[in-house]
């Protein structure tokens, strides 16, 4: 899909200078960073597992000990 948006000149100058050094286009920046800053939306394993230890009775750090020390 194709949009137009008005950025700053400041930000401007600064993501063609971004652009030049990674070597990318403009767009594929701009793709990226709009990936980037939905990534705290979407809904995912990760926010699944978090807090997953919270009501289990054995610390974390003791059961990863717990089960190296059986290696």
């Amino acid at each position: 899909m194709r949009t137009l948006i008005d950025i700053p000149e400041a930000e401007f100058t600064q993501l063609k200078t971004v652009v030049r050094q990674l070597g990318i286009s403009r767009a594929e920046f701009i793709r990226r960073a709009i990936t980037v800053s939905l990534a705290p939306y979407r809904e995912g394993m990760s926010h699944a597992a978090f807090g997953l230890w919270a009501s289990h009775p054995m610390d974390g750090l003791e059961y990863q000990e717990r089960m190296r020390a059986e290696w």
